[in-house]
């Protein structure tokens, strides 16, 4: 098992694999000067006050002060790189790359009745227009689980679309559009089969033809708690919509469905200096098997590929993809600034602990997750794709805000990678946990659903756990299998993306 693991050649770090002690050697005959915790760095060379640290054979930060060879670098010893720029990117220059084999090109879904993706998950969602509902909505879905669910054997669960959205907001404000787009774009998530259900209050901002289409704005889908005489009428009025509703979703079956049919969404959240060795390198192998196979795969999370946005460009398909990108991130950057932040705001306590330094080297290995393939089209937070291929949807690098993001934006799944550990979940589509090193899998046995750990002490490829988790996304997909989160039924709220004012 090996001791270190240094990625470039031009590196001047590597990452300890175990905790090491002052004294052991390292990376050829170097030896530490002092304790070096698992996943941190020991500097291969002496760096002087002023000079670059570098991994991923990028500039990483500069040196505060001189680091003989054999330190330990942490985060109190570097200062943060100016970002990339945005003016001069190029786009289109590295969309050469090698196909991997996809050994499967169909998976078992349902068919939607728009002909957009297929549904991984057959669910009753049912979408509200403002929070003042949630306490109503909830006990009436605790009522559809108990009494109605069980005589519809052919849905697999109730999703109530609750959230903090929808009054006391600025509803005009020119950033509004977002939660609005994410909650409209969930209305018609694939996991749902077509079936609307709103519950509404009567005198909220987001009034319900702002949240439905024309269409879809009828009597037979929409409940208003204000009309309506009472709590137990209120009940009988929910659970009445929801039978009829249930009672078609029971006529949905499985069928074979080409892999150009499934969505998937990839993140990460409690990352270390792991992750982008193993959890994410894994991640993208297994994106790029699937774009391969025709499927759709998105990344995301601005704070954590602003670092790397120039090689994410390279990617680009041509300048209008490319012009997207830049300007998502500059909105971004605005963004942090008019909070007096900037993207150093990203790192928490447990990245750090995990031997990441800064922003810089959490992006880096963040961007692995998206694989090599080019990239085909940039999102706005929560706006639904228009192709097939690599996508880079704009996003909060929060994981509680990017999951519902891509909820909206349509996966039926999504890909989660972790070292530290999150029990994070979505009820709307199942989440696959990667994690980054054994430690990890052996503290979570039971959480976690795929052990990227083997990568970092050398018992595995890249390849390897890439095409173990492919062959683990279309069986989840397929309904074949559960990950534990599904399984636990361990689902975080929706928080909806809001940069518009709250009044």
């Amino acid at each position: 098992m090996r001791k270190f693991v240094k990625l470039q050649d031009i590196d001047n770090v590597a990452i300890a694999v175990q905790p090491v002690k002052a004294g052991e050697a390292g990376p050829d005959g170097i030896v530490a000067l002092r304790d070096i915790p698992q996943a941190h760095k020991i500097a291969l060379k002496d760096i002087p006050a002023g000079g670059e640290i570098i991994r991923y054979g990028v500039c990483l930060g500069y040196a505060k002060e001189a680091i003989p060879q054999g330190d330990w670098i942490n985060e109190n010893m570097l200062d943060l790189p100016v970002p990339p720029a945005l003016d001069d990117m190029v786009f289109g220059t590295k969309l050469a790359w090698n196909k991997p084999d996809v050994p499967v090109k169909t998976w078992m879904g349902y068919e939607n009745p728009d002909g957009w993706y297929g549904g991984t998950r057959n669910l009753l969602g049912i979408h509200t227009t403002v929070q003042c509902v949630t306490g109503v909505l909830n006990v009436a879905v605790e009522r559809i689980r108990r009494e109605l669910l069980p005589l519809y054997p052919n849905v697999e669960g109730v999703v109530p679309i609750n959230h903090a959205y929808g009054c006391g907001v600025a509803i005009n404000a020119p950033e509004a559009k977002v939660p609005i787009r994410a909650l409209r774009n969930l209305v018609h998530h694939p996991n749902f089969g077509g079936e609307v259900m709103c519950v509404a209050l009567g005198c909220e901002k987001l009034t319900v033809d702002m949240l439905l289409d024309p269409e879809d704005n009828i009597p037979e889908n929409v409940i208003m708690l204000q009309d309506i005489k009472g709590f137990d009428a209120m009940m009988d009025a929910i659970l009445a919509m929801a039978k009829t509703k249930l009672e078609k979703l029971n006529q949905r079956r499985r069928v074979e469905l080409p892999l150009d049919k499934l969505l998937v969404g990839m993140q990460c959240g409690g990352s270390d200096a792991f992750s982008g060795v193993s959890a994410n390198p894994s991640a993208g192998y297994a994106a790029d098997m699937l774009v391969a196979g025709g499927a759709t795969v998105m990344f995301s999370e601005v704070t954590e590929v602003r670092d790397g946005v120039h090689i994410i460009g390279e990617r680009c398909v041509n300048d209008e993809v490319g012009k997207k990108l830049a300007a998502e991130m500059r909105w971004y950057d605005n963004y942090l600034l008019n909070g007096e932040v900037d993207r150093s705001a990203n790192p928490t306590p447990g990245n750090k602990k995990g031997g990441l330094s800064n922003i810089v080297e959490k992006a880096m290995g963040s961007i692995a997750k998206s694989g090599t393939s080019p990239i085909v089209e940039v999102l706005s937070p929560a706006e639904r794709p228009s192709c097939h291929g690599m996508i880079y949807a704009a996003t909060p690098a929060s994981d509680i805000v990017c999951g519902p993001c891509q909820l909206a934006s349509g996966i039926g799944l999504q890909v989660f990678m972790t070292g530290r550990g999150t029990p994070y979940g979505l009820a709307a589509a199942p989440v696959i946990k990667v994690c980054s090193r054994n430690e990890m899998k052996a503290q979570w046995e039971d959480l976690i659903d795929i052990n990227a750990g083997p990568i970092t002490t050398g018992e595995k490829t890249i390849q390897d756990v890439g095409t173990e988790l492919f062959h683990k996304i279309i069986n989840v997909a397929s309904g074949v299998e559960q990950p534990f989160a599904e399984k636990y039924k361990l689902y975080n709220d929706l928080c909806i993306f809001n940069p518009a004012p709250i009044t």
